[in-house]
């Protein structure tokens, strides 16, 4: 598979059934995420990988409403990082960018393994906190939830979930994303 095709397959669906992860899947994931660009090579990312029936179990307690989806995952992925382990530049903050970096390659390589790696912003950083001692002063960026997609759909979608999950939701077009050599001139108030 090449990158271009991991891109293009890479979907963010909800619909998951149950897979083994074994110690060299997580190697492979934790291998590619360290292989992204960071500042200084700082790598500021950390991952706790939760793969224990118990410990998902846990982690059931830190979704949002609306996120029952979760509970299927085989592996929750806790993506968390500390500002002082990468550049400050004035008032530039790299570790949130750089753990971004991270986190995609590392999602790039679950979907070229055959995975479904989709990360979430519905869960309580403090019950994840709690859930898998993680200190106070390091943000938990994210939860990447990984499992194989399902041949059906999860009961447990609501109508705009399964909606997702049966046609990729649309992307900003090229001329409303990228803009070239300068910003867009913004519309005068009132004109």
């Amino acid at each position: 598979m090449t990158v271009q095709e991991a891109i293009k397959q890479r979907r963010a669906y909800r619909s998951l059934t149950p897979v083994e992860i074994t110690d060299e899947t997580l190697h492979e994931l934790a291998h590619a995420a360290v292989l992204a660009p960071t500042c200084f090579n700082n790598q500021p990312a950390r991952f706790v990988f939760v793969r224990d029936p118990e410990q998902l179990e846990a982690m059931k307690l830190v979704y949002s409403k609306g996120n029952a989806w979760c509970h299927a995952a085989s592996l929750v992925i806790a993506v968390c990082a500390e500002k002082g382990d990468d550049c400050v530049i004035r008032d530039r903050e790299y570790y949130q960018f750089d753990t971004g970096l991270q986190t995609a390659l590392l999602i790039l390589r679950a979907t070229e393994l055959g995975l479904v790696a989709h990360p979430i912003a519905g869960y309580s950083p403090k019950k994840t906190r709690a859930a898998l001692g993680i200190p106070d002063r390091v943000a938990v960026v994210t939860l990447v939830l990984v499992g194989r997609h399902a041949g059906t759909p999860s009961p447990v979608l609501s109508k705009e979930q399964l909606a997702s999950e049966r046609k990729r939701p649309e992307r900003l077009s090229f001329d409303k994303m990228a803009f070239l050599e300068r910003w867009p001139a913004e519309p005068e108030e009132g004109g």
